[in-house]
């Protein structure tokens, strides 16, 4: 097997073993550590996390220009682009540490109206730890960004499973031993650390690269600037929507409702992660589409199908969720963060626009036509953070996500959809009958158990997993004979067919 189908394998891999311990480990994190210091966690993380935008996109951009420079046989430029960059992000990394410190000495007026003497105490410590390992990852990622230019995928994939398995384990360990909030920053620093200077090491010795501090190219990294320019748009846009609610909480309500927000940004991300799986098997097909010229109804046939196979998916774990999420919610997290049930829900039905239709993405990437996406969604990113501001006054961690989803469902769902329309000339108006058709039974069938559960408590997994498996054999049937096509029915039983043939 190659380093590419490895790579791919061991992905999906990380993928599922990153879900498992996100349904298996979160809720003995969440009791052990009580609602106050998780929230202080997420908080702490996520305003530290505003500095990673200070990667400025430079990390995508050693991946492309190495690939570029090897492809080439310039190997004198190769590693003269890797002395620049270390400088540069040696430079970024004490930008961040002394913007880091700036944060630390102003905990109290962050957070001073809503946090007690203690949690501002922790809130420090954890801040500082969280600063120094930020300086220290912004220099040394760049050999992360070597492996990936060089095709190396099999050793980082196996150093990252090996990595969530022992700070998992270890963890566990700590938290029956009473560290909580400030253990897990250590941990995750010091196995950070770790993994960075593995990293190093195997760049030198397995791949014999060098570092050579020459004359700076400013005409190089101005033409690097130009490139990285909408990924750093679009990593701001991330931020603004998926990390200023816990800062906004902190600001106005405290770590109770910082806790509940984080728990359905948690569940959100492993939405996410459904839909990229499914969606990356599709990529190179579509680049090459548009690499070729094919005409805009060939795309839409694509981006059709693409988002067919999508909504078998997404609109499964959507109507699930709607069934069956306050139950999940309240046995998984428990009864304290019963309001992540609206968040998560909300944060789910947002997102499903554009998670359908993330070929779409594709399509404007591979026509080097990103620009209005990044401008659109950084000004309604904007809005989202005014709005984030005051709903969460008005009603808490359920606001935030009110003004979030909201943001979405203009931005990835109105505005799009009219752009790949008018400018990209995508058929979306035959892509929303499709998918509305398609929507029907899982939209019926959810609304009878919606109404069957209504006066039914379910109180343990048992009785949980019991109607989950009656929804099941319901809704499977179903949608495969009123929702699927004859294509899809086939890419079902597939493997199915494979398997019985052995």
């Amino acid at each position: 097997m190659n380093q590419l189908k490895a790579g791919v394998a061991l992905n999906y891999a990380l993928i599922l073993l990153n879900s498992l311990v996100a349904l298996l480990y979160t809720p003995y994190m969440l009791r052990m550590m009580g609602q106050s210091e998780f929230g202080l966690y997420s908080l702490v993380a996520s305003v530290i996390g505003y500095l990673t935008i200070l990667d400025l996109g430079f990390g995508n951009a050693i991946v492309r220009y190495t690939a570029k420079f090897r492809a080439e046989g310039k190997q004198k430029e190769q590693y003269e682009m890797f002395g620049m960059f270390l400088v540069l992000y040696t430079v970024i990394g004490l930008i961040a540490f002394v913007a880091g410190l700036g944060l630390y000495f102003n905990v109290d007026n962050m957070f001073g109206d809503t946090m007690t003497t203690v949690e501002l105490d922790h809130a420090r410590v954890m801040m500082i730890i969280l600063v120094f390992n930020l300086a220290f990852t912004f220099p040394m990622s760049i050999f992360g960004s070597i492996m990936s230019a060089y095709e190396r995928f099999v050793f980082p994939k196996v150093i990252n499973i090996a990595r969530v398995v022992l700070n998992t384990t270890i963890m566990i360990l700590l938290l029956h031993l009473g560290y909580r909030a400030i253990g897990m920053v250590v941990l995750q620093t010091i196995f950070n650390v770790l993994t960075l200077v593995i990293n190093y090491i195997y760049c030198k010795r397995k791949l014999k690269i060098q570092i050579h501090y020459g004359k700076f190219q400013w005409g190089f990294l101005k033409e690097v600037a130009v490139y990285s320019f909408w990924i750093f748009l679009n990593a701001i846009m991330d931020k603004i929507y998926w990390s200023t609610g816990q800062f906004v909480l902190g600001a106005v309500a405290g770590t109770v409702a910082i806790s509940i927000f984080a728990v359905g940004i948690q569940l959100q991300s492993m939405y996410l992660q459904f839909s990229n799986a499914i969606s990356s098997v599709f990529l190179p097909r579509v680049t090459g589409m548009v690499a070729l010229k094919n005409d805009s109804k060939e795309l839409s046939d694509m981006f059709i199908r693409t988002g067919r196979i999508q909504n078998i998916i997404m609109v499964l774990i959507l109507m699930g969720f709607v069934a069956f999420g306050r139950p999940f919610v309240t046995l998984w997290a428990g009864s304290e963060y019963a309001d992540a049930y609206i968040i998560t829900l909300l944060f789910f039905i947002s997102l499903y626009i554009p998670l359908i239709q993330n070929l779409g993405i594709t399509i404007l990437q591979a026509r080097n036509q990103m620009k209005f996406r990044s401008i659109a969604y950084i000004i309604i990113a904007l809005f989202a953070l005014l709005f984030q501001y005051i709903f969460a006054k008005m009603w808490g961690a359920v606001g935030c996500a009110i003004a979030v989803s909201g943001a979405l469902l203009i931005g990835q769902g109105l505005v799009m959809n009219i752009y790949y329309k008018v400018m990209q000339n995508l058929a979306i108006g035959q892509f929303w009958k499709q998918i509305l058709m398609m929507d029907i039974t899982p939209t019926v069938v959810t609304i009878v158990f919606v109404f069957i559960l209504k006066d039914r408590e379910i109180t343990t997994w048992a009785s949980f997993l019991s109607w989950v498996f009656v929804y099941a054999i319901v809704y499977v049937p179903l949608f495969y004979l009123f929702s699927m096509n004859k294509d899809e029915k086939r890419l079902m039983l597939g493997p199915v067919r494979k398997l019985l043939r052995r």
